[in-house]
């Protein structure tokens, strides 16, 4: 690894030098210099939403990342701060008026849950679905749907830097364990991978594994260096902290150690790839972020950037243009553009499936050819993986055309098929078969996979 060069922030401040970690929540969101300035009626509709989804930020999101002179339209504000769309009116309603009636804590949770059973906590049957048998009982904190890559859900690491206000995964974060991903049983996750010699690929995720001490993070990965787990040939592990934290890898007092403890993994043969959560290219804008970024690459460890196409955030071919060719020229692959899952505040996010297409037609258009890696639009859905490859008109019917780049049953992978044109439709689910088919080809196949696994 080399040596890192001191850079200064616009502030003066040497990136190098240790930076402490504050964060804000729900209790003292008021604190939040920037929110003081907002009406009334904006914070109090910001605790409505805190009460319901998660809230968390931390200062240097708030300081380095976010414009208060564009805020609330500014979209690292956005992503970070809560908004009154974000829940359903009448789910809004519910909790205002448990708030103005200064309820007890006892009811102000109560009615939050009620309201977040109705969100669908846990999409595309990661609860029913995704979770494996192991010797005769299910395997706590994993998921292993594609046959190719296990889901791994370190227990210390089901926490962000900060919250996203889209999170597909929110579920992790409102206290409750029937709602939660997560395991302490490294001893575990190695014995099911030993068993299961087609997986290619290990995924560490939450949360956000990159919270954890680099020791912690150890106990899971060191593991992995056995000769006898040669068939995990990739380590990835999803991340939000290059945007919410980069001084994880350049000032934390383990920053260092988590470095070697990637070029370690390197090193063996493994293939690592940090899968790196991206929005805007504001996230990109910062010296301790280029920096964080510079230094994982010289681990010999990848970069690859995912992220969902947002309304109020990033619904801008420009935009994504704009980030994928300065990630490109910071070394990072684009890899996928997600399509916003139908869960938490989806009403507020979701874009509709033909201009979630023109966008990012439009994105491609002004990129090059190593700009053109980001796949999608893509709908991570019950069956698999979706792409939306375009819009066309067969025999004089207009048709968006779909392909499974990952799928349940593997034949399905990378098939074309065709569903009627919908201008309104957000998710797989909308849509119907064109042609005049009943059914999609894989319909059957699907039924027959969610029986065997839920004995239906």
């Amino acid at each position: 690894m080399s040596q890192s060069i001191p850079l200064q922030t616009p502030k003066g401040e040497n990136v190098l030098e240790p930076r402490r970690f504050q964060v804000f929540t729900t209790r003292n969101m008021d604190q939040i210099p920037g929110i003081q300035r907002m009406s009334e009626d904006a914070r109090f509709a910001m605790k409505v939403v805190a009460n319901v989804l998660p809230f968390r930020v931390n200062e240097y999101v708030l300081n380095e990342l976010i414009n208060w002179e564009q805020a609330p339209d500014d979209p690292i504000y956005q992503l970070t701060i809560p908004q009154q769309g974000m829940l359903a009116p009448e789910h809004f309603n519910r909790m205002a008026d448990v708030l103005r009636r200064d309820a007890d804590r006892a009811e102000i949770q109560r009615v939050a849950w009620e309201i977040r059973n109705e969100l669908n906590p846990h999409p595309a049957g990661q609860m029913d679905l995704n979770v494996p048998e192991f010797e005769g009982e299910k395997v706590e904190g994993m998921q292993h749907k594609y046959r190719e890559t296990v889901l791994f859900f370190p227990s210390q690491g089901q926490v962000c830097h900060s919250y996203c206000t889209f999170c597909f995964r929110w579920a992790q974060f409102v206290g409750d364990k029937e709602l939660r991903f997560a395991s302490n049983e490294a001893d575990r996750l190695i014995d099911y991978l030993r068993s299961h010699t087609e997986v290619s690929d290990l995924l560490f995720t939450g949360g956000d594994p990159m919270v954890m001490k680099t020791k912690n993070l150890a106990q899971y990965m060191e593991p992995l260096l056995e000769a006898d787990l040669d068939h995990v040939q990739t380590v990835r592990i999803g991340t939000k902290a290059l945007t919410f934290w980069p001084q994880r890898f350049v000032s934390d007092k383990d920053a260092d150690d988590l470095l070697r403890l990637l070029e370690r993994l390197v090193e063996s043969g493994k293939h690592v790839a940090l899968m790196a959560h991206y929005n805007h290219p504001q996230e990109l804008s910062t010296d301790v972020a280029r920096e964080a970024i510079r230094r994982i690459r010289d681990t010999g460890a990848q970069i690859r950037s995912q992220g969902p196409l947002l309304n109020h955030i990033n619904k801008d071919a420009d935009a994504w243009a704009r980030m994928w060719r300065e990630q490109v020229r910071l070394g990072i692959i684009p890899y996928y553009m997600f399509v916003e899952r139908d869960t938490g505040a989806r009403r507020y996010f979701e874009v509709p499936l033909a201009q979630a297409w023109e966008v990012y037609r439009g994105a491609m258009q002004q990129v090059s050819g190593l700009g053109r890696t980001a796949r999608g639009p893509s709908m991570s859905a019950d069956p698999g993986k979706v792409e939306i490859q375009g819009v066309t008109e067969i025999h004089g019917e207009k048709v968006f055309v779909l392909r499974f780049i990952q799928g349940r049953n593997p034949d399905w992978v990378q098939r074309p098929f065709f569903a009627k044109y919908d201008p309104e439709a957000t998710w797989l689910n909308h849509l119907k078969p064109a042609f005049g088919e009943e059914k999609f080809f894989w319909e059957d196949d699907y039924q027959r996979i969610v029986a065997e696994k839920t004995g239906g």
